[in-house]
């Protein structure tokens, strides 16, 4: 009896084409943006999704400074970092970082949900945050990514 295989096609990193994606964070609630947004950046959106190889895409967002919180998470999440020497833990909350640099919030975001490995610092590099609405990416023709 002769019966059918298929074989599963993996994605080779030199086949990936990548696209780039434009989000306007404008009223957004950054959790929500930034789930999204890593699932683009793996790659998870495209059928020829391969977990051990980048095939995402760039995903540039806009107007970071615009982007909210739901309650009082503003006020009460707080961010934590350590110098790795005694009494170097440091914590900020999320309105001392937004007024500082509006960047660095959706940056911790979506870096949480991607992969803690080399892969992932990869895919990291694919996103592109700016605090106003002017980017520099014009030329890649940025089409608009839907955050629901």
């Amino acid at each position: 009896m002769d019966s059918l295989s298929y074989k599963t096609k993996s994605e080779r990193k030199e086949d990936v084409v990548r696209a780039f994606w434009l989000v306007d964070a404008e009223n957004l609630v950054i959790g929500r943006m930034a789930s999204q947004v890593a699932h683009v950046l793996k790659g998870k959106h495209k059928p020829s999704y391969t977990p051990h190889i980048d095939t995402g895409d760039h995903v540039v967002i806009i107007n970071a400074e615009k982007a909210r919180f739901t309650g009082n998470k503003m006020d009460d999440k707080v961010y934590l970092t350590f110098s790795g020497y005694p009494g170097g833990q440091k914590s900020k909350t999320a309105k001392e970082i937004r007024d500082k640099n509006p960047i660095l919030l959706l940056e911790y975001a979506v870096k949480g949900m991607l992969p803690k490995n080399r892969l992932g610092r990869a895919m990291f590099k694919k996103l592109h945050v700016y605090a106003g609405g002017e980017h520099p990416h014009a030329a890649q023709k940025p089409q608009s990514l839907k955050i629901i």
